[in-house]
């Protein structure tokens, strides 16, 4: 297959292109920048200059293709609904782009609350509740749609997401902090995992199906602190909610958080088995710990 994939030089894009050539894929990669272009082409994929904002380049894209992977996202959280919004008006864009032709869409959702392979009971109360709204519509046009749910935590070497904020706010601060007794659970997944079951997705999926790309169901956030004051030799300490907000800023609520996720029923209907390393043993390699 010829495959479009938009986020194509990020963190998990870039993973999945990988994937999908070393699979026999050809691939097409969204960039934007000139270094986006060498970046892909030095893989061995090919280059689609565009970006998010210009739909029509990205209809064209996935007009050309014989699928899409969709993971680009603005992850800056004091614009989130605008972003969330934004990556609506992506998606019925790619959507547009494959319209009647029987041609796989697969989006990039968060795993939230919500259960395993089934659409968000109620969008307005999910935490993408725009993509998975903007996914649905498409898929009511007769595109075959599939979200992939990613949990809080995609890990591994490069990652830039929520663990190395925390790691750079305990390292600031002092002393490595969980919110009251610290039980309260993360979903992970690694990203090489990640990208294999993206692949899996556009390969075996079904039309408008909901997958979670879940590895640890659920580590105790309180484990990741006591790792982090470890790594860093400082002082581990519980916090009551107040004192978090002026620990952790806006990650506060991430860090109270407790987002339990099973990917049981992904593994067992795209025969998707994640075999690298959970995100304690990540963690606890030092790589994350490498402070510039």
């Amino acid at each position: 297959m010829r495959v479009f994939v938009t986020g194509s030089t990020g963190f998990i894009g870039s993973a999945i292109v990988q994937d999908l050539i070393a699979a026999g894929h050809k691939v097409l990669g969204l960039a934007r920048s000139d270094a986006g272009a060498a970046s892909l082409a030095a893989i061995g994929a090919d280059v689609h200059r565009g970006s998010l904002e210009d739909f029509e380049s990205l209809s064209n894209g996935a007009a050309t293709s014989d699928g899409v992977i969709h993971t680009a996202f603005n992850h800056n959280f004091s614009t989130y609904l605008a972003n969330c919004e934004a990556d609506r008006q992506v998606i019925e864009a790619l959507g547009a782009g494959l319209a009647g032709s029987g041609r796989p869409l697969v989006v990039t959702s968060g795993t939230g609350r919500q259960k395993e392979t089934q659409r968000a009971p109620d969008f307005t109360a999910h935490p993408r509740l725009a993509t998975e709204a903007a996914a649905a519509s498409v898929a009511a046009q007769g595109v075959p749609v599939s979200v992939v749910r990613l949990p809080p935590s995609v890990h591994g070497e490069g990652d830039h997401g929520f663990v190395p904020m925390i790691i750079r706010s305990a390292r600031e601060k002092g002393v490595s902090a969980y919110v009251g007794d610290g039980l309260n659970q993360w979903p992970a997944v690694h990203r090489l995992d990640a990208a294999r079951l993206f692949r899996l997705a556009l390969e075996k999926g079904a039309p408008e199906a909901w997958y979670h790309g879940v590895g640890d169901e659920g580590v105790a956030f309180r484990n990741i602190a006591e790792l982090i004051g470890r790594h860093l030799d400082i002082t581990i300490v519980g916090m009551t909610p107040e004192e978090a907000a002026g620990h952790f800023g806006f990650l506060a609520q991430f860090a109270a958080a407790n987002l339990p996720a099973s990917g049981a029923q992904t593994q067992q209907l795209l025969g998707w088995h994640p075999t690298q390393p959970g995100l304690i043993p990540d963690l606890d390699q030092g790589h994350y710990f490498e402070a510039s």
